[in-house]
């Protein structure tokens, strides 16, 4: 489509092809022949004419303008169609339906053309031209966020974030954080905590407008609502267009006086205190998500979500390791030969372990189902492993002495094979 509207001539001028009109172009004959001189082709590109934009006759009433640019805009929109000058096809289109839908920029144009528009025909009286709408509203001012659905593969309509249409709308809150630490048996077993959390909530003053009561936001003259500003900068390798923020309004495509109270955020700070319970098994760098506690959106939109990051104090004698529980033990060597019963602290209080005889220093012994709960599955338990250490004494009594003395002896009694030791 954009090839038949594109008048190219490569090397020379030819015709300029205004609307259905085609004139011959005329050379100045100061400059005759230079552009092929130095090499350089010389491309002339034809105005868009309006009609054959949105296919309809020259007689076309509104209904079947307007049936024709709803057929055409779906087709180009940017976030539907991919190819390469799309987007600027779909700015053509909306700009072509505001023209010939209104009968006053329709009798310019078809007496003037785009020129006419424009402002630059004498006729016109030399005024700044006809402002159009920005055509992603005028997009939305058909389908709305309802027809979204239907546009195939669309998904969000990125292309609506653009202007102060696309920012007027509900916005969703930001997610939020907070740090919450545990003592090591509520993150076992879970428990209930209050937080008070300090988060962004709708401003009543404004309704979480952000403009101030008994006022009205206006279009930005900067962007003319767009909420970008396109700047040339000229390279050597050739002019290039840069789009950035509008600075005035700070992207939104409109300026207002701003509430006292938000500051125009549409948005206060105020502490909240929540209820949270804790599930059993939670461990350290464990984040728990609390739906609809973040931040409040944007002129009615959606909360974000608070997430609770924990922390796990350490326990004096227990520690873990996912949902296994590990402590030592000691003993005198004396108990680790004839063996002995100890108290051992678990996560459920003190139980009593028997130690075998002839328990080795390092051995580990395992109490089943002593552990940590699983996490979304509290009657699976995990395991507590006790690592057994055998105590020996640096010094002892002379009494000691003697016995270990004589336990020696009968040991190099003990017959080992066809050797005594």
């Amino acid at each position: 489509m954009l090839a038949n509207l594109r008048g190219r001539v490569e090397g020379r001028p030819s015709f300029v092809c205004n609307r259905s009109s085609v004139a011959p172009v005329r050379r100045c004959p100061t400059h005759r022949g230079s552009a092929r001189r130095r090499g350089q082709a010389v491309v002339v590109r034809a105005e868009a004419d309006y009609y054959e934009l949105l296919g309809v006759p020259r007689s076309a009433d509104k209904k079947t303008i307007k049936q024709a640019y709803r057929q055409k805009a779906r087709k180009y929109h940017p976030d539907v169609n991919k190819e390469p000058g799309a987007e600027d096809l779909f700015k053509k289109i909306g700009e072509a339906y505001e023209v010939l839908s209104d009968d006053t920029k329709k009798a310019i144009y078809d007496k003037y053309g785009e020129a006419g528009l424009k402002g630059s025909m004498g006729g016109m009286g030399g005024g700044a031209g006809v402002e159009f709408t920005n055509p992603f509203d005028l997009f939305e001012s058909f389908f709305g966020m309802g027809g979204m659905s239907g546009m195939g593969g669309m998904g969000g309509m990125g292309g609506f974030g653009r202007g102060a249409s696309g920012r007027s709308r509900a916005q969703p809150g930001e997610d939020d954080r907070v740090d919450l630490q545990l003592d090591f048996l509520e993150a076992v077993f879970g428990c209930s905590r209050e937080l008070d959390v300090d988060r962004l909530t709708g401003c009543e003053e404004c309704d979480t407008t952000g403009v101030r009561k008994g006022t009205t936001p206006s279009t930005c003259p900067a962007c003319q609502g767009s909420g970008q500003v396109v700047q040339a900068v000229r390279t050597p390798l050739g002019t290039f267009q840069q789009v950035s923020l509008c600075s005035r309004c700070e992207g939104s495509g409109q300026i207002f006086t701003p509430c006292p109270k938000c500051q125009g955020d549409g948005r206060v700070r105020e502490t909240k205190r929540i209820s949270l319970k804790v599930p059993p098994g939670v461990d350290a760098g464990s984040r728990l998500r609390v739906r609809g506690e973040g931040n409040s959106g944007r002129r009615g939109g959606e909360p974000g979500d608070l997430y609770v990051n924990i922390t796990i104090k350490d326990h004096p004698e227990l520690r873990r390791d996912g949902i296994t529980i590990h402590s030592d033990v000691e003993i005198s060597y004396v108990d680790a030969i004839l063996g002995t019963q100890v108290k051992v602290t678990t996560v459920d209080g003190p139980v009593e372990l028997k130690i075998p005889a002839g328990t080795q220093p390092g051995t580990t012994l395992l109490m089943a189902r002593r552990g940590v709960p699983k996490l979304g599955a509290p009657s699976v338990r995990g395991d507590h492993m006790v690592h057994v250490r055998v105590r020996i004494p640096k010094t002892v009594t002379a009494e000691e002495r003697k016995l270990v003395e004589e336990l020696k002896d009968l040991q190099s009694k003990t017959k080992v094979g066809p050797f005594r030791f």
